[in-house]
């Protein structure tokens, strides 16, 4: 069984095209993927999170 892969916030920035202040704004409001914060205060995201948020993303547009 294959591990679910862990991001850093970089590349989910780069995936949605977006600011790290923006994302904080959105993450402020509830509204960013879940993630997990590390001792050191950085954030790690499952692929699978980010894939299911962009997903209810798209289901809010239609």
């Amino acid at each position: 069984m294959r591990r679910d892969p862990r991001l850093k916030l970089a590349e989910v920035l780069e995936e949605l095209d977006m600011s790290r202040a923006a994302f904080y704004r959105m993450r402020a409001r509830g509204q960013a993927p879940k993630c997990a914060k590390l001792p050191n205060g950085q954030l790690r995201f499952r692929r699978s999170a980010v894939d299911e948020w962009w997903a209810q993303c798209e289901d809010r547009d239609n």
